[in-house]
């Protein structure tokens, strides 16, 4: 038998009223038990329960962020390319809200989101405006202290961004460069609850995922260059003459 909630919380989505989606399900949380709310949340749509999440992060808890389990966020989270967010900030807030809400659990929630078809896509977007000091920390397992965002790829030349290709490649073909050296720097000493020690932890305890996370950004750095040197293409093309007017060809009688 379908719950009532989950038609209740659909409804109350469709509705915009997400906050009163949320409490609906908090609700059961507090008169049946989290083990009644975690069995409800196998039952609810994906997207519902992504849009219920969207709207909170480490500084607003929800209790649906509290008991998610990882392959219920891994099916939700996935969605979240539907919300065409650049920046990816929505997206940001809310794993972080779940990866540490318990530390001894962001390994199965981040290995959670690697397995499904399209996590690579998802866990590179959690890095948003970030990807270059990801990329940066993968080739040299340290991270830059004069990372400034608003430099991003958007802004980089075609060379600039051929070497970086480049770098990555070169990595990525050294034997194990990237995912099998030793650590040059702790946890401990980057424990930041954010993308920091979410890169940390995706490198030197999921490593595969890690490599393909990079393969993916490397990929976006392609399609950059190829975007550019389209426009060139187009640019350095002849424009056509303009065609002479009707007073231009009574003039010349």
């Amino acid at each position: 038998m379908t719950h009532p909630v989950l038609l209740k919380t659909s409804q109350l989505i469709l509705a915009g009223d997400l906050q009163g989606a949320e409490q609906a399900l908090a609700d059961i949380a507090d008169s049946e038990g989290d083990h009644a709310l975690v069995e409800i949340l196998d039952d609810i749509a994906p997207k519902d329960l992504l849009a219920v999440m969207r709207g909170f992060d480490g500084s607003r808890q929800s209790v649906v962020n509290m008991v998610v389990t990882p392959e219920q966020f891994a099916r939700a989270v996935i969605l979240e390319a539907r919300y065409r967010d650049r920046t990816h900030a929505a997206l940001h807030g809310m794993m972080n809200a779940v990866l540490y809400r318990d530390e001894e659990m962001t390994t199965e929630y981040l290995e959670a989101i690697g397995e499904i078809e399209g996590g690579y896509e998802v866990l590179a977007n959690y890095f948003g405006e970030r990807d270059d000091e990801l990329l940066a920390f993968a080739m040299s397992g340290v991270f830059s202290e004069d990372f400034e965002a608003e430099h991003g790829h958007e802004s980089k030349s075609i060379s600039w961004l051929n070497e970086k290709i480049e770098e990555i490649d070169e990595a990525l073909h050294e034997g194990n460069s990237i995912t099998g050296s030793r650590p040059k720097v702790s946890r401990s000493e980057i424990a930041d609850r954010d993308w920091m020690e979410t890169a940390w932890v995706l490198r030197y305890e999921l490593s595969d995922i890690f490599e393909q996370i990079v393969i993916t950004l490397r990929d976006r750095l392609a399609s950059r260059v190829e975007a550019l040197e389209d426009d060139e293409t187009v640019d350095s093309k002849p424009k056509p003459a303009p065609a002479a007017g009707l007073d231009d060809e009574e003039s010349a009688l």
